[in-house]
């Protein structure tokens, strides 16, 4: 299975960062074989819609599943409805998240915050 985690910076030991659309980087993960990847969020610099851009980047990687703190509305449709799952971390450890994922101890995310439309600032 594949996941993906917003992450602060490109190693193992970084953590979990608290934004998914505007995270620098994210971890992507095979659960199988324990392979990991970093990859830039090319929608953390964009004016608006971040979340959408960063949620269907993580649809073009053919990713299973999302962990993260938070996720807006939005971005939480194109996840959904392209069969992304998406689980609250737990602490601000990576791996510490994906350990308790790998051991069904995450919950899916239902908390979804709503979006910043038509946003001015």
């Amino acid at each position: 299975m594949k996941i993906a985690i917003p992450v602060d910076e490109r190693s193992m030991e970084s953590a979990v960062c608290q934004s998914f659309g505007r995270t620098p980087y994210y971890l992507f993960y095979e659960t199988e074989g324990g392979t990991s990847e970093f990859r830039d969020n090319s929608a953390s610099a964009s004016q608006g819609g971040a979340g959408i851009k960063a949620a269907q980047l993580i649809v073009d990687e053919k990713t299973d599943a999302l962990l993260t703190p938070r996720c807006g509305e939005n971005a939480a449709q194109v996840l959904r409805g392209a069969g992304v799952r998406v689980y609250k971390t737990m602490n601000n450890s990576l791996k510490d998240n994906i350990g308790a994922f790998k051991e069904g101890k995450l919950s899916e995310l239902n908390e979804i915050q709503p979006g910043l439309h038509n946003h001015r600032g």
